[in-house]
């Protein structure tokens, strides 16, 4: 079995980063990020970064430090959102970005690790979203020519993998993450539990490690939250 296990983020990364290169990054939000590769390209200094992702975190949170070190060119993302900084610079013209619908990063990516190079969707028909693209009528209603998306590297967040890779998400995580995971060269995961081969029941994994590459135990994590919100204790 090739060895797939490496000790930390910056040893799994080793050889495989270099400037204006292209990633494909999992997770949604804070939610499923794969915090601790993110930290190793940050202390890299690896420059003018294109970025596939759905978000970019929060500020300084996620990929948001890597928006903060200017390590970033491109983000091809579906949500500005919470992140002030990814704002700003958009904003200011210091930041490329990509606007793409939710859905359709999602298959982009898919296409992208299927080997399909691009696919037609009716999603952003008559918006800015379509400007510049192909346009084709099928059976009377208009689709736009999208392209799938192939990465120099993928980074994920699991939750669960056994010593050959084999891969579990936990819940929401499983959103961007999957269809990320096959849409690079190279994917490297990062999870909460490495175990056993057999330990894992086959019905129950969700990435085949035929993809995973390189693999670390990122564990403790700390959960942090977008928005924390309470209410006064309602008495009975």
């Amino acid at each position: 079995m090739m060895k797939k296990i490496y000790p930390d983020a910056a040893t799994a990364l080793t050889g495989l980063l270099f400037d204006d290169m292209h990633l494909c990054v999992g997770g949604f939000g804070l939610c499923g990020i794969p915090e601790r590769l993110i930290d190793a390209i940050q202390q890299d200094g690896v420059k003018g970064l294109t970025i596939a992702s759905n978000n970019a975190g929060i500020d300084n949170e996620g990929l948001g430090k890597l928006l903060r070190s200017r390590q970033v060119k491109k983000m091809i993302s579906s949500y500005v959102g919470e992140n002030k900084e990814f704002e700003r610079q958009f904003l200011s013209g210091e930041l490329e970005v990509e606007f793409c619908p939710q859905g359709t990063l999602a298959e982009r990516c898919r296409a992208g690790g299927a080997g399909i190079p691009g696919f037609y969707t009716k999603t952003g028909v008559g918006t800015q979203v379509a400007e510049g693209k192909e346009h084709k009528d099928f059976d009377g209603e208009t689709y736009i020519l999208e392209r799938g998306i192939f990465a120099d590297l993928c980074l994920i967040k699991g939750w669960k993998a056994d010593k050959a890779g084999n891969l579990m998400f936990r819940k929401t995580a499983r959103n961007f993450n999957a269809p990320m995971a096959t849409a690079g060269k190279i994917c490297v995961a990062e999870v909460e539990e490495i175990v056993e081969v057999g330990e894992l029941d086959p019905d129950c994994i969700h990435l085949p490690g035929i993809y995973v590459k390189r693999l670390i135990n990122g564990a403790p994590y700390d959960k942090k939250i977008e928005f924390r919100m309470t209410r006064e204790r309602q008495d009975a």
